[in-house]
């Protein structure tokens, strides 16, 4: 199952680097959950089902040009891991690059839950894992 879940992962952020909320979709369980509360910036907080998960990214979506530069993907069970970059430009232009670890939990070949961790040591040491 492990290269199984990666594959679903690595569509997900295709879909997501193309904006495509129903491509994003087509991966997600119906009861995802996106926990963003460690976010440092922006939208911190906890979404719940399509339609709050939707408007999260949607409201990204609006604000930002993003793009999600996996660094590599670590599966354990059901959970993959995926260092990364992710490269923001705003509407006045300004780029910023933020470095995080997203976890993915898996549940029946789909993602039910997304969690922003701020360090990959951070995100290893929650799965149980060590770098």
């Amino acid at each position: 199952m492990s290269q199984e879940n990666v594959d679903v992962v690595r569509r997900a952020i295709d879909a997501y680097n193309r904006r495509d909320l129903e491509g994003m979709k087509a991966e997600a369980h119906p009861d995802v959950e996106v926990d963003w509360s460690a976010s440092r910036g922006l939208e911190a907080g906890l979404y719940r089902g399509f339609e709050e998960t939707d408007a999260f990214y949607e409201n990204w979506f609006d604000m930002f040009e993003i793009r999600l530069e996996s660094e590599r993907f670590v599966e354990s069970g059901d959970l993959v891991l995926v260092p990364n970059t992710a490269v923001t430009r705003g509407r006045d232009g300004i780029e910023a690059v933020a470095r995080s670890c997203i976890v993915y939990e898996l549940r029946g070949g789909r993602i039910a839950r997304i969690r922003l961790y701020q360090e990959t040591r951070e995100a290893l040491d929650a799965a149980g894992l060590s770098e």
